[in-house]
């Protein structure tokens, strides 16, 4: 696994551990909430990956879009697939998702390599 794609991971990880280790309620409702809202339902896992993929793109939160790249990847969606919704979060948003367009192609492009070796 590339040390960017790790680095996020590993972190990612240690502060959910930490956040939910404090006990807060409110906190632990909103974690498992999401959890659960991407589980297959009346939408099947991958689209509801690329909806908060875009959702993310278009609100701008990098690490969210990370999320969602790395997810969207395990689950299966193709480059195409990703491009076509970011494209849509591009149009949405407007041109100051561009910046969050191209980390999100180089992450990708990571998730890529990673899945190679």
């Amino acid at each position: 696994m590339s040390n960017s794609i790790q680095e996020f991971n590993d972190y990612r990880q240690k502060m959910n551990d930490k956040l939910l280790a404090d006990n807060n309620k409110i906190v632990k409702r909103i974690f498992n909430l999401d959890t659960n809202a991407y589980a297959p339902g009346a939408l099947d896992v991958k689209t509801k990956e690329l909806l908060g993929l875009v959702a993310s793109a278009v609100l701008r939160c990098d690490d969210c879009v990370k999320y969602h790249l790395e997810t969207s990847h395990k689950n299966g969606i193709t480059k195409e697939e990703m491009m076509e919704a970011m494209g849509i979060a591009t149009l949405v948003g407007g041109t100051i998702v561009i910046p969050h367009l191209r980390r999100a192609y180089e992450f990708w492009e990571e998730l890529e390599e990673n899945a190679v070796l």
